[in-house]
């Protein structure tokens, strides 16, 4: 096992101390890779205070026994919750935290079934907390893979002109992206034109692009188990006033986030950041969504950067900082980056410019 894999289980050990718990049962596979190395479809993760076992089927053996390192393969054989049950019971689990989350009550009361006279417990989102602060090792791929999104914006803004159609663009993209590297997109691919672009998340569709609108274009990469997610917005032609406008308005309200964005704030207070500068221009309204979300192996985790969350931020965060204006009929404005919280402030991950840019 190596040091990284080696200090995230160590970790799960002292919470499993904390809670007077005997073992994690780890069922969710974002959370099975970030403690095992292990990439395939099927399987679970059991974690001791002095065991460790990957159990999984017979098409993922060998697999697991290269990128699991550290942990005890186990191959299930036709019923998989009586064989990893009966591994708990053969290490003396009496009880076991479950990632609650992660399932619905049938299965609930079929791994109930199965673990008794062992009791589960709900862990909730004990491994996603962990993961809401990347190490080292994760921010070198979430540079990486935040590089491979700035590049494609560069590559895609000389096809986009009017009679392109959004979904031409996001095919240009992807194509772009997979090309350099990416295992696949981080999430469907929003390209929204014309009044269209007041949508939020309006993936791209058949419309041809027009002169004088907004283009958004939202994407990331998917690369080496990690998302990136940048958001620009273009004009088509010769901008009006009102575009100008909305657009400098929502540059300057992520500005002053990026600016003001520090250790000890709450999601909630980095959202205000952005909320108030388009509140006081009068558009508050039409800003209706976070200013930021999570962001590691799901495109979205925690923390949000929202009117609600009471999360603090620490160094090692990261998130997204993409405040908008959103007029129906007319169109819209996102501007997005990726950072990290920093022990002084942030990082920006992502460098793609966000001055107003027009294409003839």
């Amino acid at each position: 096992m190596d040091r990284v894999r080696a200090m995230r289980i160590e970790k799960v050990r002292r919470l499993l101390k904390e809670r007077q718990a005997d073992a994690l049962l780890v069922t969710r596979a974002v959370n099975r890779r970030y403690l095992t190395g292990f990439t395939g479809t099927a399987g679970m993760a059991l974690i001791s205070a002095d065991r460790a076992a990957l159990i999984t089927d017979f098409r993922y053996r060998e697999q697991a026994s290269v990128q699991a390192q550290g942990f005890e393969v186990v191959e299930h054989g036709l019923d998989p919750k009586a064989d990893t049950a009966a591994l708990a019971h053969g290490w003396g689990v009496r009880r076991v935290l479950f990632e609650d989350h992660d399932m619905s009550v049938a299965e609930y009361r079929g791994w109930t079934e199965k673990f008794r006279p062992a009791e589960l417990v709900a862990a909730g989102r004990l491994v996603e907390g962990l993961r809401a602060v990347k190490d080292e090792s994760e921010l070198a791929v979430m540079r990486e893979v935040a590089q491979l999104a700035d590049r494609a914006f560069q590559h895609v803004l000389p096809k986009i002109r009017p009679g392109v159609t959004e979904r031409e663009i996001a095919l240009e993209l992807e194509w772009f992206l997979r090309g350099q590297g990416a295992d696949a997109m981080a999430f469907d691919t929003i390209v929204a034109s014309g009044p269209r672009s007041a949508m939020p998340h309006g993936v791209a569709s058949e419309r041809a692009i027009g002169p004088g609108e907004f283009v958004t274009l939202d994407f990331g990469a998917y690369y080496k188990g990690y998302c990136s997610d940048l958001t620009r917005t273009v004009v088509v032609g010769k901008p009006t006033d009102r575009h100008r406008e909305i657009y400098g308005i929502v540059l300057e309200a992520q500005g002053t986030a990026l600016e003001g964005i520090r250790p000890g704030m709450t999601g909630r207070e980095a959202d205000a950041l952005t909320r108030d500068v388009i509140k006081r221009y009068g558009y508050g309204e039409y800003f209706g969504h976070g200013t930021g979300h999570g962001l590691g192996m799901e495109i979205h985790e925690a923390p949000r950067l929202s009117r609600t969350d009471e999360t603090v931020l620490v160094p090692g965060m990261t998130v997204t900082v993409e405040p908008g204006i959103y007029l129906p009929g007319f169109g819209g404005v996102r501007i997005e980056d990726d950072v990290v919280i920093t022990e002084t402030g942030i990082e920006i991950l992502t460098r793609a410019p966000k001055e107003l840019i027009v294409l003839d």
